[in-house]
């Protein structure tokens, strides 16, 4: 595929949405400074998306912030200025230049995105998107990169499903949780979020950035445990939405359930689909050709696409269908996909040509170089992490009867070591080993201590004594 630079058009403010226009008209029109809280009420709007205006507004100096937390207050800058003002071109738009180097059939497709909404056809919810998708004969990723993708990602090793995820989890959980949290507009920095999470049994999540990090981080977690032992299911998407979206939304009725409201996309004129009936059939249908799809890299990009389309949740769908991404990623033991290095304006890009013209040219053109960088780094990193062990490869046997001693025998570890012989120097080393081994057993991995997995489960629900 030859590729071309996009020539990027004359850059001129854009208009407020129709939700801008809303939140700065009724901030410009309080006697006082104003909650949140007090506009994501009134106006009906979902406290994410209200994040993101207020946010976008700031930046172009309409309104002012004063207070943090819970104290954070909202003022207009000028009561002269009303909802006829526009954002500057700075933040993120479709209709503005990214990083990509589009071809020219991507171009083609961006060109008739950036004409004015009014000139574009409205469009709803296409169920033959997915219903006309035959698995295994049909392919949204043109068939031999999705075959070149899943040779270079997959694992070489022949281990247990989830095995590839659990190997480069900690710097997994930075990545992905880091990179959709900001393209979900999260202000916090790759470092900002390494500190949080090496804290975060002790961090306070006052402020919705984040809440936002710490749910990404636990939905990836549950990912992890979840899917090499239930699977893709309807559930285990449903429950990474409920982690996602957990203390982030006005009505907890919107959190883990298919919705049952009126959404719109800011900036589209798409309109997905408000039937709960065939929002639910249809995740259902989603999910079970995800399963049936033989190529993981191409059921990873099925899901992401098909998920944003459907927009089956009130709030949180986009994380929630870059998370699912993941899941047949992990049950093959590919590189997983972590969406590092994304430019805003080139997701919506993505984005905007599925919801309005079911072309997936640029999110093809996008999936295959974050998954290729995905690739890059999770390769070296599992690399550099395969070196033996020399204590561990020396104590093979100890170790194993180490973890029988506590785990079978309900022993403590230091009584354990009394039935073993270990050199004096390797003693710390060997401990460390052992400790770590215990935290991270579970039913799916007992059998390489030769532990039965009943027993195994009896000794995680009493606290993992040791």
């Amino acid at each position: 595929m030859t590729a071309a630079s996009l020539s990027p058009p004359p850059l001129s403010p854009r208009p407020l949405s129709q939700r801008h226009e809303a939140v700065l008209a009724f901030v410009l029109a309080a006697s006082s400074s104003v909650q949140p809280g007090i506009l994501g009420q009134s106006l009906q709007i979902p406290r994410p998306s209200l994040n993101r205006i207020l946010r976008d507004l700031l930046t172009a100096g309409l309104i002012t912030k004063q207070g943090a937390g819970r104290a954070t207050r909202y003022t207009g800058v000028n009561p002269a200025k009303t909802a006829a003002q526009t954002l500057p071109h700075g933040l993120a738009s479709p209709a503005e230049p990214g990083l990509m180097t589009w071809s020219a059939t991507a171009r083609s497709l961006i060109e008739s995105l950036q004409l004015p909404l009014a000139a574009r056809t409205p469009v709803g919810y296409e169920s033959r998107f997915v219903g006309d998708y035959v698995q295994n004969e049909s392919s949204l990723l043109p068939p031999q990169l999705a075959v070149d993708l899943f040779n270079a990602g997959r694992s070489k090793d022949q281990h247990p499903a989830g095995t590839y995820a659990r190997e480069v989890l900690q710097q997994l959980l930075i990545d992905l949780s880091w990179s959709s949290s900001r393209l979900e507009g999260n202000r916090k920095s790759l470092i900002d979020t390494k500190a949080l999470f090496d804290l975060a049994e002790h961090a306070d999540p006052i402020d919705e950035d984040t809440i936002m990090l710490l749910n990404h981080k636990n939905a990836i977690e549950f990912m992890v445990d979840a899917v090499p032992t239930d699977g893709i299911t309807v559930p285990v998407v449903i429950d990474v939405q409920a982690l996602l979206m957990r203390d982030l939304l006005r009505d907890s009725r919107d959190i883990g359930s298919i919705r049952r409201r009126v959404v719109n996309i800011d900036g589209s004129v798409y309109s997905p689909s408000n039937i709960p009936m065939l929002l639910e059939q249809t995740l259902h249908l989603i999910v079970d050709k995800v399963r049936h799809i033989q190529n993981p890299v191409e059921a990873a990009f099925f899901f992401w696409i098909n998920v944003a389309y459907l927009q089956p949740f009130a709030d949180g769908n986009k994380r929630t269908s870059r998370l699912c991404a993941n899941m047949p990623l992990m049950l093959y033991n590919c590189a997983p996909l972590s969406f590092l290095d994304v430019d805003r304006t080139d997701y919506a890009t993505a984005m905007l040509g599925v919801y309005e013209q079911r072309n997936v040219s640029a999110a093809v053109e996008l999936f295959e170089s974050i998954y290729r960088r995905s690739i890059e780094k999770y390769s070296v990193l599992r690399a550099s992490l395969g070196i033996p062990d020399p204590v561990r490869a020396r104590y093979r046997t100890t170790l194993n009867e180490l973890m029988q001693f506590v785990v079978f025998h309900g022993q403590t570890l230091d009584d354990a070591l009394l039935h073993v012989t270990v050199e004096t120097a390797d003693l710390t080393s060997l401990r460390t080993i052992v400790h770590t081994e215990l935290d991270h057993l579970e039913q799916y991995n007992c059998a390489r201590y030769n532990l039965v997995r009943g027993m195994t489960q009896k000794w995680i629900d009493a606290g993992r004594p040791r």
